[in-house]
């Protein structure tokens, strides 16, 4: 059988103690990946006709004390920071992938995004069963949007509006179990599946 392409031993970086050692693991280990990633989904992004996107991969560069338990690479149409604009991310937890769209709390037009998003909630709930959505990027844990449903989805971006620190997270959670299953062709594969029905919700945050 294939090795794949993550690792248990990719989620288990997440697990180890102190932040010089988890900072070597993140930069050794997951870091190169996340590079593949970057030039491969940035390429995918930027073939779709709205500007090109960029790859952004997270160095954790401020942590001083705490080390990390989750890292990325994102994805804008900047070449200079992500944070402001809606992106999209790749990266793991120690439980599980994620590839998501998101709009994190230093974006200066949640007001509007949540407007748009709340005129058109069946592009949300039409999503396939297994898609999640939160309100918080720094958390694991995510709703699935068919229970969560049209009230949920609602008060998400109510949310969205009129709390400070709320944000608009959504895309897919894969187990570790079920990643390190998947080669880099299926991986990748899989990665730009998401992508495909998550961009017509990014159009509307976008108001293209």
């Amino acid at each position: 059988m294939a090795q794949g392409f993550w690792t248990i031993d990719d989620f288990n970086v997440f697990s180890i103690e102190g932040l010089e050692h988890r900072m070597h693991a993140l930069q050794t280990q997951i870091q190169p990946k996340f590079e593949l990633i970057g030039e491969e989904i940035s390429t995918y992004l930027s073939s779709r006709g709205t500007g090109e996107f960029y790859p952004h991969v997270a160095k954790h560069a401020r942590r001083t004390v705490n080390p990390p338990n989750d890292s990325w690479v994102a994805f804008a149409p900047a070449k200079r920071g992500y944070k402001a604009l809606p992106h999209f991310q790749i990266g793991l937890w120690g439980t599980h992938l994620f590839i998501i769209l998101a709009v994190i709390y230093e974006n200066p037009d949640k007001k509007g995004i949540a407007e748009r998003l709340s005129k058109n909630l069946t592009s949300i709930t039409a999503l396939p069963d297994d898609f999640v959505i939160s309100g918080d990027h720094m958390k694991p844990e995510a709703f699935k949007v068919n229970e969560i449903g049209l009230e949920g989805i609602a008060s998400l971006l109510d949310r969205l509006q009129t709390v400070k620190k709320a944000e608009f997270i959504i895309g897919r959670h894969l187990p570790s179990s079920a990643a390190t299953k998947l080669s880099e062709e299926e991986f990748i594969n899989f990665a730009e599946e998401t992508i495909d029905l998550i961009f017509p919700i990014y159009d509307i945050v976008i108001g293209k």
